[in-house]
């Protein structure tokens, strides 16, 4: 069986946020429930910035994940995140397919994100705040709009520019360009920047408010003040991965928040094991570092969609 080779454009043209959210929120099931694994992911810092290897095995798949984080690419005309994602027979190791995941990573996390929010945000949320407005913001306006019936969007960047362009991509939502403060005042927030020092103040968030903080996925990174933490129920993808790189990893490191303040993870209030939100008034936040049966998922499923369409190139790379 030749390997598929599949480019970004190949990908993106198999890519649906609907099935996307919907195999996601099944391997946070399926890992919950024992049947993957996952080791942590192992970073390579660099000069300009840093590269993750991140391997993982669900049900039928497995595979690994080499990502990218590179802030300045910008001022070079590429992405800050690529990756490419090589997808594995796990019965034999035969490299099945060798593709691009550049946007596998961006539609994983804004549907990781959304799935968070179905959990724990109040169920009549409508409004929807952005801080940040690189790739990954446009995803997870995608993702919510998926789940909510959103009609309000609340667009905050440092670049008035990348605000701009965001704000001009979803003209069925009303969305504006806000101060910090006023994209506070949402139903939902998500953070998707590369900060390292608090965006989000505490004197901001209204009672019933959900945060996705999307950004912090290196140590040293975090997006919100540490007392927002210190007062809501905090959920977490993996506490391996959240307590060493994601956004609680500084307030731990300061003796301001411990792993045991932390409530559950995602897959235990997909499973029931642990209740979503109960309280209309709490706070709740999920700390999202990205994990690689996120990746899996979707990589499984483009790699199914493509090998049925049978119009994708394909090498022989393993000979005999």
């Amino acid at each position: 069986m030749p390997t598929l080779i599949l480019s970004r454009n190949d990908v993106k043209e198999l890519l649906n946020m609907f099935e996307v959210i919907e195999v996601v929120e099944k391997a946070f099931q399926e890992w919950s429930q024992g049947k993957g694994n996952m080791p942590p992911k192992a970073y390579l810092v660099v000069e300009k910035g840093d590269f993750r290897a991140m391997p993982v095995s669900l049900p039928g798949t497995a595979g690994v994940k080499w990502v990218n984080v590179h802030t300045n690419n910008i001022t070079r005309g590429l992405p800050t995140v690529m990756g490419v994602w090589i997808h594995s027979d796990p019965e034999t190791g035969y490299p099945l397919a060798v593709m691009d995941a550049t946007d596998i990573t961006a539609f994983r996390t804004g549907a990781a994100a959304a799935i968070a929010s179905k959990y724990l945000a109040r169920q009549e949320s409508q409004t929807l705040g952005v801080i940040g407005a690189g790739r990954q913001a446009y995803t997870q306006i995608q993702a919510h709009a998926e789940i909510f019936k959103l009609n309000r969007i609340k667009v905050f960047d440092r670049s008035e520019a990348a605000a701009e362009k965001l704000v001009k991509s979803f003209p069925d939502y009303s969305p504006r360009k806000c101060t910090l403060e006023e994209v506070a005042a949402s139903d939902i927030i998500c953070t998707v920047t590369p900060s390292r020092e608090p965006l989000l103040k505490k004197e901001w968030i209204r009672p019933g408010t959900h945060i996705n903080a999307m950004g912090a996925d290196a140590a040293g990174k975090e997006e919100l003040e540490p007392s927002i933490l210190k007062e809501a129920i905090v959920v977490v993808d993996d506490i391996r991965q959240a307590s060493a790189a994601g956004e609680i990893n500084v307030p731990i490191s300061r003796g301001l928040f411990t792993v045991n303040d932390v409530y559950a993870n995602l897959g235990e209030i997909i499973t029931g094991k642990k209740p979503g939100r109960t309280d209309p008034e709490a706070i709740t936040v999920f700390d999202s570092t990205g994990v690689a049966i996120e990746d899996a998922a979707v990589a499984g499923l483009v790699y199914q969609k493509a090998r049925q369409a049978g119009t994708y190139p394909s090498f022989n790379l393993v000979d005999g």
